[in-house]
């Protein structure tokens, strides 16, 4: 489910940041692919918008049938400079990690593994369900402060909720609607996941901070243009409210946050900021460098893929 980030989705070489645009509404179609034996739709990073706030990565995972045994299937690869958010909507789905966690996560619940230095780990199949898997899977790039740190994980099995007419706000990071979630958060931003009734709902912003909808389910109108599973909408900064209509029941992430300033190099499973801790990085998995630790799976490895040219974000 998380990574690997392409060539395909943003070039070797990142801008200081993608421009932050007033209020608006720009659509912008997902990249369709498969990550271990999971169809996921790539709503960031695209080569029209990289990030929104510190949300650098996007991708809504199936819906897809998995077994006890088989589905997933991705086994220990690393990551830094990055936190992983995972919500599931239907499903469960294994984590391992080299800090010695073993976690089921089910609908509902939500998992959330820092990187910091380096961290890796797997996901898999239960052992035990049998039905299908469907969900996101985020990162946030860390700031400069925390993103040296040390790595950790934590698993929240209940949220708060904010009602709204004719929506319910599930609050995974960050604050909405008078409702805090109590997971980490290195930045100011906010992630929720909206379940939305047929009609009208007007949900409350904070105009500093940008703004992006990922359609999970069904369909919403939004200034009149219809946004679909497939498809990034993104709002700009300086909303203090956004009314969409629904006609049917939807389910909708709302991701926000104060525009990174922060010059970011995004590769394979790395956020970073020069080329040269790319390399590293990628050196020091394939060597097997304690900098990464050991996750106890049966999963083999991933391998580091061929390094691309990289050159430095602009600034």
């Amino acid at each position: 489910m998380s990574g690997p980030v392409a060539t395909a989705d943003a070039p070797p070489a990142e801008p200081r940041a993608s421009a932050v645009a007033p209020a608006c509404v720009e659509i912008t179609a997902s990249r369709v692919a498969d990550v271990g034996r999971m169809p996921v739709k790539r709503a960031l990073p695209r080569r029209e918008r990289r990030t929104v706030g510190p949300w650098c990565f996007a991708d809504h995972m199936g819906p897809a049938p998995v077994t006890e045994t088989s589905g997933l299937d991705i086994g220990p690869h690393p990551h830094t400079g990055l936190q992983t958010v995972t919500w599931l909507l239907d499903g469960e789905v294994l984590h391992r990690d080299s800090l010695g966690s073993e976690q089921v996560i089910r609908a509902g619940q939500l998992n959330l593994m820092t990187a910091g230095h380096g961290v890796a780990h797997s996901e898999e199949a239960t052992g035990h369900y049998r039905g299908q898997v469907h969900g996101a899977q985020l990162w946030v790039a860390q700031p400069e402060r925390t993103r040296h740190g040390p790595a950790a994980f934590e698993h929240h099995p209940e949220l708060p909720r904010a009602e709204l007419d004719n929506a319910v706000g599930t609050v995974l990071v960050g604050s909405f609607a008078g409702a805090a979630s109590p997971a980490r958060r290195d930045s100011e931003l906010v992630g929720v996941d909206m379940a939305l009734r047929p009609g009208r709902s007007v949900w409350p912003l904070d105009p500093t901070f940008e703004y992006a909808l990922v359609v999970l389910d069904g369909q919403a109108l939004v200034q009149g243009r219809p946004v679909r599973p497939g498809q990034l909408a993104y709002l700009g900064r300086g909303r203090d409210q956004l009314g969409l209509e629904a006609a049917d029941p939807a389910r909708i992430l709302l991701l926000g946050g104060e525009p990174f300033d922060e010059p970011i190099l995004m590769w394979w499973n790395f956020v970073a900021r020069t080329p040269e801790e790319i390399a590293a990085a990628a050196r020091q998995w394939r060597s097997a460098d304690p900098r990464f630790g050991r996750v106890d799976s049966p999963l083999p490895r991933l391998r580091v893929p061929p390094l691309p040219r990289l050159r430095p974000p602009s600034g």
